[in-house]
């Protein structure tokens, strides 16, 4: 079930919120993105409080950490994404982390991250990720078990059964939310 989302504004009046514990690592993003030509970034230390920021001031997109407490940036994706007071559900969510395993990145997938930004970052990978997400509005799938973008990178216009990349040969997983 695809849904539509919003559109970007202009350069100069996308709202960024970064959420990070590291107050160095914030400082670092928030300098790059304003030389970038971004104006509006706000900054948030937790996820908790980084939600109630949202509450009150929604974001265009946000570049949240994984590792802090009390809840980590999977779990703030899912309460911006799933909770009834989530000012908005479609904002593009870019996760930093220098944890990167496969594994954390499945579940940043499912969390409905928009993309993965491994540290240590750089201006030209922030750059390029906040650009692939401003370029790539990709539409958002609601099944039982997830919401989020879609995370299909390859579609086959022409195919037109239930199994997801069966006709590239690269069907790792069966959705099966996608089948019911």
């Amino acid at each position: 079930n695809f849904e539509s989302d919003r559109s970007m504004p202009g350069l100069d009046q996308i709202h960024i919120l970064i959420v990070d514990d590291n107050r160095q690592m914030r400082f670092l993003v928030r300098s790059l993105l304003r030389e970038f030509g971004f104006v509006r970034v706000s900054e948030a230390n937790d996820a908790v409080a980084d939600f109630a920021v949202l509450r009150v001031r929604s974001a265009d997109m946000i570049i949240t950490d994984l590792a802090m407490r009390p809840i980590d940036g999977i779990e703030f994706a899912k309460l911006v994404r799933a909770a009834p007071e989530s000012p908005d559900p479609y904002a593009p969510i870019i996760l930093m982390t220098g944890h990167s395993d496969r594994t954390r990145v499945r579940y940043a997938r499912d969390a409905g991250i928009n993309t993965f930004l491994a540290k240590p970052v750089s201006a030209k990978s922030i750059l390029h990720h906040v650009n692939a997400v401003i370029a790539d509005r990709r539409p958002f799938v609601r099944s039982k078990t997830y919401f989020g973008p879609d995370r299909r990178v390859f579609v086959d216009r022409n195919y037109k059964g239930p199994y997801r990349r069966i006709s590239d040969g690269r069907c790792d997983e069966l959705d099966l939310d996608a089948i019911a």
